[in-house]
């Protein structure tokens, strides 16, 4: 089920956690506005995309002429974990309208799915705790990115911000987490020794491909891995 009571229940739960990725918000505005993103194209961006990983990944290929396919498939490699999340949830939303599925679907990111699974474990069925906790966090997104171009397009010397390491500190956040667990090393050993690899050998943007490939197929391939997690 998915209720509007579920849906105030998220908002609360998610508001506070919303905030701790106020400073990445304002960090990628500033950050696509010096990679030369128009205010229009980073708002849309963030409205459409909705994805903070993805969109700092995508800066990083942000050149003319755009290599659209590279693009897609960095996008792809770094928001893969949804197939898992939404295998996760298929219980829960293959029961919902078409229409309740996709909002749940398009809402979906790694803090309200963590919610919603321990929403799951006290016994709550209601998707709109997803939803609601999604939401609040979209909100958040698309505000602090406005904020971070709006300040970027007028502040010539974001350095003295340390927005200059903001795209730094993200990665090391999102790679710090699964690097705590020992399973975890090889294969991202693996991914980073063959994006290095790689680098000078494929075109702009698809050595990280290559190296997520990799660091799946290790995680996969070699015995012990897969089932320490």
């Amino acid at each position: 089920m998915l209720t509007f009571e579920g849906f105030k229940a998220g908002m609360r739960r998610m508001a506070w956690v919303a905030l701790f990725g106020v400073p990445f918000g304002i960090a990628f505005g500033a950050a696509a506005v010096e990679a030369g993103l128009s205010m229009a194209e980073i708002v849309a961006m963030s409205a459409i995309v909705y994805a903070g990983a993805a969109q700092f990944a995508m800066l990083q290929l942000w050149q003319q002429p755009l290599p659209l396919l590279s693009i897609a498939f960095v996008v792809l490699a770094v928001n893969a974990r949804h197939f898992i999340f939404g295998a996760a949830l298929a219980p829960l939303l293959n029961a919902l309208p078409m229409r309740q599925r996709l909002l749940s679907a398009f809402v979906l990111s790694d803090a309200n799915f963590a919610d919603m699974q321990s929403a799951r474990q006290s016994g709550s069925k209601d998707l709109g705790i997803l939803v609601g906790g999604g939401f609040v966090m979209w909100l958040s997104w698309n505000a602090t990115t406005a904020l971070g171009a709006f300040i970027g397009g007028s502040e010539k010397d974001m350095s003295r911000f340390g927005i200059d390491v903001a795209m730094a500190a993200f990665f090391v956040t999102v790679v710090a987490a699964p690097a705590r667990r020992a399973s975890n090393l090889l294969p991202m050993g693996v991914a980073a020794l063959v994006s290095v690899v790689t680098l000078s050998l494929l075109p702009h943007g698809w050595n990280v491909i290559a190296g997520a490939l990799a660091g799946g197929i290790a995680g996969v391939a070699i015995p012990g891995v897969t089932r320490e997690r």
